[in-house]
């Protein structure tokens, strides 16, 4: 019986790395500064920037509404009002128990959102019912409604105002990207604020 031959775990690393260098080197750069400005928009004018998804996307929603509300600050500025819809688990239960899992960003977005706020989806697929259902939402409230994906964009590329599709097949290494974009977004919304880089 012929024995498969394994990849050491370094060379599996390195291949791996280097399809998320892949991806990074083919971001659509012009995506990002519209999603920058609307932000600091956002910031200027008080509104609100709510933030969706699922999973790995849940952790980088709430990962990423803490960025904008502590790590773009800048003293002369409001600070970014920025809330994760991922964080309230009492509430996120009870909309899927009583309703639908489908329901539950929009259920937990209808009471908050208003004309002129921004509503972020984040879904690796671009097809995950909650978020599309939360954007469909934010839209008719007049909320700007921006998306970050994957693969081809699925439904939600077609759906928002501004959407970043990362160009890869793999859900990790889009779910990668997302947390650098996010990071990325953070560091301009500062630098564009005119502070110096204190994080710590």
């Amino acid at each position: 019986m012929a024995v498969q031959k394994v990849q050491s775990i370094a060379e599996l690393a390195k291949s791996y790395l280097a399809q998320v260098g892949e991806s990074l080197a083919r971001l659509p750069l012009e995506k990002i500064e519209p999603i920058v400005l609307r932000l600091e928009e956002a910031r200027l004018k008080r509104q609100q920037v709510f933030i969706c998804g699922n999973g790995g996307s849940a952790a980088t929603a709430s990962h990423f509404a803490c960025d904008l509300a502590k790590g773009a600050m800048v003293p002369h500025k409001p600070p970014i009002k920025a809330f994760p819809l991922t964080d309230s688990i009492p509430l996120l239960s009870a909309w899927a128990n009583d309703l639908s899992y489908e329901e539950v960003f929009a259920r937990k977005l209808a009471p908050w959102v208003q004309a002129g706020d921004v509503v972020i989806g984040i879904s690796g697929s671009g097809n995950s019912r909650n978020v599309l259902n939360a954007l469909r939402l934010a839209k008719e409230a007049g909320a700007t409604t921006i998306g970050l994906t994957g693969f081809d964009g699925g439904k939600l590329k077609g759906m928002v105002d501004i959407c970043l599709v990362v160009p890869s097949r793999s859900m990790e290494q889009i779910e990668d990207v997302h947390l650098l974009l996010c990071h990325l977004t953070t560091t301009c919304l500062r630098e564009i604020g005119g502070a110096p880089d204190e994080s710590v």
